[in-house]
């Protein structure tokens, strides 16, 4: 009887996680280089706690004593630790005794630099390997190509670059007028990224949509003979709406986030996309262009695609003016 009384105590903690689900849950926080806060939580089922063990690499040294707070339907323990000069990158983390558990690790990662990653450890591979920081060229690689998809993606700007590509009949000007709006762009980005300048996100939204109506307009005037700004100096006003377009990609930039240790070079690298974005659709569009002069089209066609087009964009602005302003003013 007194085995058999022996053999359920220790069999109590076996059944416990065997049927416990519930995840437990690692935090790891970079405060200063190489050190780190950590918080441990573990899922209590019955008053036994799940028998998984946190097994940091042998080279982690304590900071001070760790604190352990127990809770109804969990147990917590906060470290705070020190992994020396390399940190955390490239050391693998282990759970001992997960393999024997139904249950997984849920384990939050966040650097100095402000990058994030979450990884769900399972049963089957009871440990998880803390990647190393990306190096520059991952770095400017990845900011490239957010750069690349977020004018690609970005449709009010498309159509206000297809605007100045409707207005500016001569190559050599639309390159000066397309380097004009990047240039101000690029400044207010960097303005608005770097916490200098701050503009709310909706109004800018809204003054977009109503510069790309504008451009829409004066495209209608030059059709009726009328000579304005934007045609004779189109980089001048170029330039003033890309000011404005810059608080536009600002806003995008900032839901990425930016890697703190390496903002100058993210912030170029972006910009090196949009850039990229912008001549490949230019080249597109005046690659069509180009096909349909090739191509013999009945003139009645061709006298009225222009003005289709600029409608189509005017009223698309219009809209995408309406809705945005109804959204912050509500």
């Amino acid at each position: 009887m007194q085995l058999a009384v022996q053999l359920a105590l220790l069999l109590v903690p076996l059944a416990a996680s065997a049927h416990e689900s519930r995840p437990a849950y690692l935090a790891l926080q970079e405060t200063t280089p190489g050190q780190f806060s950590v918080l441990w939580r573990t899922p209590v089922l019955a008053g036994m706690r799940l028998p998984v063990i946190l097994q940091l690499p042998d080279r982690v040294k304590n900071l001070k004593d760790p604190v352990v707070s127990e809770l109804a339907d969990s147990l917590v323990e906060r470290r705070w630790v020190d992994a020396g000069p390399g940190g955390l990158a490239g050391e693998r983390i282990q759970f001992g005794g997960l393999q024997l558990t139904i249950t997984d690790v849920l384990v939050r990662v966040q650097m100095r630099d402000g990058t994030v990653s979450t990884t769900l450890v399972t049963p089957s591979r009871p440990w998880i390997e803390i990647a190393a920081a990306p190096g520059l060229l991952a770095v400017a690689g990845a900011y490239v190509l957010h750069g690349i998809e977020h004018i690609l993606f970005g449709f009010d700007h498309l159509l206000f670059v297809l605007a100045l590509i409707l207005i500016v009949r001569s190559r050599r000007i639309l390159l000066w007028t397309i380097t004009a709006f990047t240039f101000a762009h690029s400044i207010t980005l960097s303005l608005a990224t770097l916490g200098v300048v701050h503009v709310p996100g909706p109004p800018v939204e809204a003054m977009i949509a109503l510069s790309i109506a504008l451009l829409a307009c004066e495209i209608v005037r030059m059709q009726h003979g009328h000579l304005s700004l934007t045609s004779r100096w189109p980089w001048i006003v170029a330039f003033t709406f890309g000011l404005l377009h810059g608080f536009g990609f600002a806003s995008a930039l900032t839901e990425i986030g930016l890697p703190q240790a390496d903002i100058p070079l993210a912030l170029f690298s972006f910009n090196i996309g949009v850039e990229i974005g912008q001549l490949i659709f230019i080249g597109v569009v005046l690659g069509v262009l180009a096909c349909a002069k090739r191509i013999s089209v009945p003139a009645m066609i061709t006298r009225g695609a222009l003005p289709i087009a600029n409608y189509a964009i005017g009223s698309v602005a219009a809209f995408w003016f309406i809705e945005r302003l109804a959204g912050f003013a509500s």
